[in-house]
């Protein structure tokens, strides 16, 4: 371990702990003027004030409500209510009534978003499981509309995979196939898994794992992120706008990294063994680790400063030298799991490293919260990100690294394991 590191950001050290609900009791005082009169979550400025100007939308709302459906399990005040006021969006004016499933968003105008995403509706699924967790009227129900809504819709059985996108009225499906709504999925399914006890849905999470696995072997573990209708990779898309939120060109280090975890938690509840050893999940421990490498070694540290890289080509040159916040908290997740999982010193100490970047560049020590975006000189940048739209993945990045590896977050805090 690296001497020079304060012990604050040393994995089990009790200061790091200490660190850690620092940050996540900010984050979650930071976002308590999230809900609008409708549930929907509104997108939150640079200091937690509502954007009201914006769009309120199905993904961020469910996000909103797994967040402080923990909030409760941590004894964070309000939080009960503040997930039942996103519910009530998920319930109310986000739901379409009509052809079922749930709208991608509404505009500040009250106007339908058009589309049925795939990757809101996961976040739906993972909303519901941590809401019947923590006990909240409705999220039973949600939660067994959004599994009906999701597996007639998105799954599809004979590919093991999901469809990414479908109209308003669920009558055409886009030929467009994506890994970032699957690897969703994947969290969602798992969670429902736990929650529900359903397994056929942990199952599912395992073989879209294994689709995931064949195309970044066959890629140096670097995961194509784009399809066709017929699931052949389209390696170029997107390369004239390189850094969409959401379909970037190239590899996305912060997705291999995002990954890793979760074939660790798939492959550890699946199997029940931790062990890397063990003949049947020890190749899917592996190739966590090479996916973790991997996008370490082509994105961490590459251009003279600290941080994470948004997007590589496909020999792992950067393209978009950007940093978002959700790539580091990744990181600190990852690093933490594979380091429970290995004992290997070179994860504890990039768990050291990663930390010390969050408390020195990326923690907004004055507003609250973490800068979602900042350029190669970690200066701010809102060209992608602008303020902070929620709290997802920056709540988890305090919680995952203490919580056991083979089930889901909102089941490992409820259950004061973390």
């Amino acid at each position: 371990m690296n001497s020079k590191l304060d012990n604050k950001y040393i994995l089990d050290a009790p200061e790091n702990r200490e660190f850690l609900k620092s940050v996540r009791d900010t984050l979650l005082s930071f976002g308590h003027q999230f809900p609008s009169p409708g549930g929907g979550s509104y997108y939150l400025g640079d200091d937690g004030t509502p954007w009201k100007d914006r769009n309120r939308e199905t993904w961020i709302t469910s996000r909103m409500t797994h967040v402080y459906s923990l909030g409760q399990f941590l004894g964070h005040e309000g939080s009960s209510e503040l997930a039942d006021a996103a519910l009530k969006g998920l319930m109310g004016e986000l739901h379409d009534d009509a052809n079922g499933g749930w709208y991608a968003g509404l505009t500040c105008n009250n106007e339908i978003l058009p589309t049925k995403q795939c990757y809101a509706h996961a976040f739906v699924i993972l909303a519901a499981s941590s809401g019947v967790l923590a006990g909240r009227p409705g999220a039973k129900e949600l939660l067994d509309d959004a599994l009906a809504v999701y597996d007639r819709f998105f799954w599809n059985e004979e590919e093991g995979l999901s469809s990414d996108t479908w109209n308003t009225e669920f009558t055409v499906c886009d030929s467009y196939r994506g890994l970032n709504a699957n690897m969703h999925t994947v969290e969602a399914f798992l969670a429902a898994a736990d929650v529900t006890g359903d397994e056929k849905y942990r199952v599912r999470a395992g073989r879209i794992i294994d689709q995931v696995l064949v195309w970044a072997e066959n890629n140096n573990w670097r995961i194509p992120e784009h399809y066709s209708s017929d699931w052949v990779p389209d390696l170029d898309c997107n390369k004239e706008k390189p850094d969409d939120p959401f379909k970037p060109y190239g590899a996305t280090p912060g997705h291999g990294i995002e990954w890793s975890r979760l074939i660790v938690q798939w492959a550890s509840s699946y199997f029940k063994t931790s062990d890397p050893a063990s003949a049947e999940a020890g190749k899917y421990f592996t190739a966590a680790e090479n996916l973790f490498n991997r996008a370490i070694g082509d994105a961490w540290n590459r251009d003279g400063a600290p941080g994470i890289c948004y997007t590589t080509d496909w020999e792992g040159n950067p393209v978009v030298h950007d940093r978002m916040h959700w790539t580091l908290c990744e990181a600190i997740n990852t690093s933490a799991v594979l380091y429970r999982l290995t004992g290997k010193e070179q994860y504890k100490e990039n768990y050291g490293e990663f930390m010390k970047y969050l408390d020195e560049k990326v923690l907004d020590h004055v507003n609250g919260s973490w800068f979602h975006q900042l350029d190669q000189d970690n200066n701010l940048l809102t060209t992608v990100w602008p303020g902070k739209s929620d709290l997802y993945h920056a709540t988890q990045a305090t919680l995952i690294p203490y919580a056991p590896i083979d089930i889901s977050i909102a089941v490992a805090v409820k259950a004061v394991k973390c």
